[in-house]
């Protein structure tokens, strides 16, 4: 309810805006007359006789007509939803069985659209069973920075996170894997495109949705529908949570069953399982194929599904694989032949759990680079 009363307030919020527009112009169209029928304007002389008050309030009347108009231009910017408009296909969840939730806008589109894939256990927006769902609030920093609305989409492919409830062990099931995903993806991205009448989209993925956008493009060979490719924090080369290793907490039921024979760490667990190596191909050959060009973002210090170090309030684990074997992950989140930016320091931007994995996802560091990577024009070939 608190995000439909968010968006609720944003609306009256926007009408507001458009109602100071129209007085502000109201406004300075009966200046604008009553200076003309006062005689001002006409000739040169007659604006040399304006008494100096009369100068100042023209001046003050002036300044704040212009500052009202643009103040109410940002009101009316737009705010990022947490729904898809009318018109947009309902497309089923086939995990789920139900629709998937997302967001986007209905409008006039300039701009490449961008597509906001969550990771694992997450969100596109907070809902009530999980308090993040941050790739809104990114999607948020670019309409704030010239995009519209109608240019930011979402897609929530695990649903709202409610039946984790019931059952912990669903964060590391078939239902979360890259493979069980990928047919959402397809049909969003194809909708998205329907929709919008482009002709390529702008991909942004964290986590768990960097894997499951790359093994949609390798499925399908839709590499050309992708302009440009920002993976955050990806676990592109698996992830340090699904070892054998008695101290692997992650692997109880209560922490999600990330066992070595559970789903997710059936292709996630080590470099070398047979999904990864599908995906990379061989001495990586596939990490940055065709011509989506790639930015890579990641943690250089702390990130608890790479590095075996405390990550905020999450307790380190061994940096051993699915198969038993010491292995570091800490570069896992890297693309061969992808343009990359390090950051350190990311837990202060996770206001729960103070992590960098997390945090990296919410930080003003990550918004404007990828708002940079997206609008560069030094490279104009895929413009």
């Amino acid at each position: 309810m608190a995000w439909h009363g968010m968006a609720w307030h944003g609306m009256d919020f926007q009408r507001s805006g458009r109602r100071h527009v129209d007085r502000a112009c109201a406004f300075q169209r009966r200046l604008a007359a009553n200076l003309a029928s006062d005689g001002f304007g006409r000739h040169h002389r007659e604006r040399q006789r304006r008494s100096p008050l009369m100068k100042t309030w023209i001046r003050h009347a002036a300044a704040l007509a212009t500052f009202v108009t643009a103040a109410a231009v940002a009101q009316a910017a737009g705010l990022v939803g947490n729904t898809l408009p009318p018109g947009f296909p309902s497309i089923e969840d086939t995990s789920l069985a139900r629709p998937l939730i997302g967001f986007g806008a209905a409008g006039p589109v300039t701009r490449t659209p961008v597509i906001f894939i969550h990771g694992n256990n997450d969100t596109p927006f907070a809902t009530a069973c999980n308090p993040y769902g941050r790739v809104q609030a990114m999607a948020q920093y670019l309409a704030d920075n010239g995009y519209s609305t109608s240019e930011l989409w979402g897609v929530g492919y695990q649903g709202d996170q409610c039946d984790l409830a019931a059952d912990q062990t669903r964060r590391s099931s078939i239902a979360h894997t890259n493979a069980a995903n990928v047919p959402d993806l397809r049909r969003f991205v194809r909708a998205v495109m329907d929709f919008t009448g482009a002709r390529r989209v702008d991909i942004v993925g964290h986590s768990l949705g960097v894997t499951l956008a790359r093994e949609w493009m390798r499925q399908d060979e839709a590499h050309h529908m992708v302009r440009r490719f920002v993976a955050i924090d990806g676990p592109n080369h698996g992830i340090v949570n699904c070892s054998p290793d008695p101290a692997n907490y992650w692997q109880a039921p209560a922490a999600g069953g990330f066992t070595p024979a559970s789903d997710v760490c059936q292709e996630l667990g080590s470099p070398d399982t047979p999904f990864l190596r599908l995906l990379n191909g061989r001495n990586g050959r596939n990490e940055n194929d065709g011509p989506t060009r790639v930015l890579v973002i990641r943690n250089g210090d702390a990130s608890f599904v790479y590095f075996p170090v405390q990550d905020g309030s999450i307790a380190p684990v061994p940096a051993v694989d699915s198969f038993g074997r010491p292995t570091d992950f800490s570069r896992s989140a890297s693309l061969r032949g992808a343009r990359e930016i390090v950051f350190t320091g990311q837990g202060a931007y996770d206001p729960i759990l103070r992590t960098g994995h997390l945090g990296i996802l919410n930080s003003p560091q990550t918004w404007q680079a990828t708002f940079e990577f997206l609008n560069d024009r030094s490279s104009g070939k895929d413009d």
